[in-house]
């Protein structure tokens, strides 16, 4: 299931894409595409047949069919020209951090999706708003607006990022749960049903959380709070590092959101060591490296 919102500007944007990522898992089943056996291979679908289908069993998916949209919705297919830098991008800082670390390709091979999907821009839907990126019940990820791909271009790139390290986020808790207690540090926080895009960032924050999205339920916390550790390079001074000396009522209370971010966040560490023998820090350390 796939959610929609209007394009924001830099920050705003990076929280607000996962409506379109996220609804996330309606359904746990997978659903394992079909190959494309009518379409005569050129040298980059040998490439991709190589270097994605056959070493991870992942089907990369960039003619335009209308299957990979909802009825009413307007997409632009990806330039051809494009699409190998496109691979280069997820190879470089989603697949290649994951083979660097320890633990980290078992875990990869074992939870990559069977489909990824790239379209040329965003979604556009008939009641104006737009979607951003999305995911379908484990199955699939879909990158759009690689037609615009520039790894240098800070909003383009976390865009992606964020689009890609939250939805395989979700294979952690759907295969092994969410980490004991992970509910509980900011119940009080979520937001009701369809309610949490009434927030701002700062109001998120006082509430203990990276976004106001990661408010619409402890798995959305949970892959948020994944992905903007891995992706952030200021993680820390946004979230974790407490201001000094603090003189007002709103000070304190943020400081007091970011002592639960913290703790979530250590939660979220220690359950990856245990289920998946990944180390966190490590991985972000790795694509920060690359960034």
């Amino acid at each position: 299931m796939r959610k929609v919102l209007n394009i924001p500007k830099r920050w705003g944007l990076m929280i607000m894409l996962i409506l379109g990522l996220s609804a996330c898992y309606p359904d746990e089943s997978l659903k394992v595409p079909e190959k494309d056996n009518d379409v005569t291979l050129t040298e980059l679908d040998q490439y991709i047949e190589e270097h994605f289908t056959e070493e991870y069993d992942m089907a990369i998916r960039y003619r335009y069919v209308d299957r990979y949209v909802a009825p009413g919705e307007r997409v632009t297919p990806p330039r051809l020209e494009v699409v190998r830098p496109m691979l280069d991008f997820i190879e470089k800082f989603w697949i290649d951090p994951y083979l660097e670390v320890t633990n980290g390709e078992g875990f990869f091979r074992g939870h990559v999706p069977p489909e990824i999907i790239f379209l040329g821009g965003f979604i556009y839907n008939p009641d104006g708003t737009v979607t951003l990126g999305s995911a379908d019940a484990g199955s699939r990820i879909t990158f759009t607006n690689v037609n615009a791909i520039d790894p240098e271009d800070l909003d383009w790139r976390e865009l992606q990022l964020q689009t890609v390290y939250h939805e395989f986020a979700h294979t952690v808790h759907q295969r092994y749960k969410l980490p004991a207690s992970f509910e509980t540090i900011t119940t009080a926080g979520y937001t009701s049903a369809g309610s949490w895009y009434n927030l701002t960032n700062d109001e998120a924050l006082l509430r203990g959380f990276v976004s106001p999205y990661a408010t619409s339920s402890p798995n959305e916390d949970f892959a948020e709070t994944v992905a903007f550790y891995l992706f952030d390079p200021e993680f820390d001074a946004h979230f974790i590092t407490l201001e000094a000396d603090c003189g007002t009522a709103e000070c304190e209370a943020q400081n007091t959101g970011k002592e639960f971010i913290a703790e979530k966040l250590a939660a979220i560490n220690s359950h990856y060591k245990k289920v998946t023998g990944i180390d966190l820090t490590e991985l972000r350390n790795v694509i920060q490296s690359k960034l």
